[in-house]
């Protein structure tokens, strides 16, 4: 049989120890075969020297509109509270949609280098900006299909019930693009009215929830129990996301363990954006400082469906980043204290199947017939690649070559 691309001599994520390595075959787009050395020939051969190949890195909550904006911001002033949501509003007036895709498009390329070949960006709407975020980041869709898919979460970061004219763009975001509506309903006077209009819009356009919900100290008061009865009302289930969650990063086992099995019955799935959690949480606290991190690993073992997310990058609400899943996987572990090999490859999952899982992307996965979207990471395992935060060396979209890296090497005396 001819190939458009055979991969060859590389170790998929379930590959057992002492397991030969295997050749994928790609052609029209697809996979069409794996096997130990695989006959035929190809157009493009590449060789992965029994590194290891899984599918693309899928990025499920990320702010492009607002990336890359930390220069034009004003300094943090104190420690707490932080004032994020307001240094960002106050930029937005500089925000054209010639700007919004510049910014957008350079943070899209750094995820693409890192391996990322789906994406859910999250993008706000308010009298403040308009549609003009929206329209930025749309004018991306179809110039990098080439190396991602990308598809838009539209929300209303400042306020919805509260923010007159919102409500409004949030519709005309959902006719002209925008597949998914989102929700932040900590900036709202009122937060039960936002969620139950969420869901109005969501139940209209016929499209996915995802929601930044129930970021606080304690466990009180969550907002996620009114998710899961709309959920469960409405017949939402695995249709719903809700991200950052730190409320139960303060829960006692018991609490944790009730909301969990609460998500996993109404099939409301979990999203830890770990860096933004981590750098904008427990400044209420001077010594002792809380991680402010939920534990995804334990929501995932009560049958949660969790991912691990970028959020921001390089604004207020995280001055770091660089679009790299694995880092974030990586710092997920490590604040988490979850070390062993089969916690560890629970987490790189939340950022490859499981992710895939929570955006319904029913064609995701190496396997014959699926999509050719492949990552080659520096490393043997899954386990390992997230260790030691694994380069990507090549990165294939559709089976088409998207992305090379050398790998290092050292030069001797």
């Amino acid at each position: 049989m001819d190939f458009d691309l055979i991969l060859r001599e590389v170790r998929l994520p379930e590959a057992k120890p002492g397991e030969p390595a295997v050749d994928i075959g790609v052609a029209g787009g697809r996979i069409a075969a794996i096997a130990p050395a695989l006959p035929g020939a190809a157009r493009e051969e590449a060789r992965g020297e029994g590194r290891l190949a899984c599918a693309g890195f899928v990025e499920t909550h990320i702010h492009l509109d607002k990336s890359c904006i930390l220069a034009r911001c004003a300094c943090e002033a104190q420690r707490h509270p932080h004032r994020a949501m307001e240094r960002v509003s106050d930029v937005k007036h500089t925000f054209t949609v010639e700007d919004v895709t510049a910014r957008a498009a350079g943070t899209l390329e750094n995820c693409i280098r890192h391996g990322a070949t789906r994406m859910r960006t999250h993008v706000e709407v308010d009298p403040k900006v308009g549609l003009r975020g929206i329209e930025g980041v749309k004018a991306l869709i179809e110039r990098y299909r080439w190396a991602i898919d990308l598809e838009i979460c539209v929300m209303p970061q400042e306020g919805l019930t509260n923010n007159p004219g919102t409500d409004e763009l949030m519709v005309a975001a959902l006719r002209s693009g925008a597949t998914v509506v989102g929700a932040a309903p900590n900036y709202d006077s009122d937060r039960a009215a936002q969620i139950r209009r969420v869901f109005e819009m969501a139940r209209e356009f016929d499209v996915d929830i995802d929601m930044h919900l129930d970021s606080g100290i304690t466990a009180d008061d969550l907002d996620t129990l009114l998710v899961c009865e709309l959920t469960e009302r409405y017949g939402w289930g695995g249709r719903v996301a809700v991200g950052h969650v730190t409320k139960l990063a303060a829960a006692d086992p018991a609490r944790l363990q009730q909301a969990a099995k609460r998500m996993a019955d109404a099939g409301v799935a979990l999203t830890v954006l770990t860096a933004t959690d981590l750098y904008l949480g427990g400044r209420h606290m001077t010594r002792d400082v809380p991680r402010n991190v939920v534990d995804a690993n334990a929501l995932a073992e009560q049958g949660v469906l969790c991912s691990v997310a970028s959020n921001n990058i390089l604004n207020p609400f995280t001055p770091f980043g660089d679009g790299q899943l694995l880092r974030q996987a990586n710092m997920q572990a490590i604040v988490t204290h979850r070390g062993k090999d089969e916690e560890v490859r629970a987490i790189f999952d939340m950022t490859t199947k499981d992710a895939a899982r929570l955006m319904r992307l029913d064609d995701y996965g190496v396997a014959v017939g699926n999509p050719a979207d492949l990552v080659v990471l520096d490393a043997e395992t899954p386990e390992m690649a997230l260790r030691t935060v694994a380069p990507v060396l090549a990165a294939f979209k559709r089976g088409r070559r998207t992305v090379t890296r050398e790998r290092a090497r050292l030069h001797g005396p």
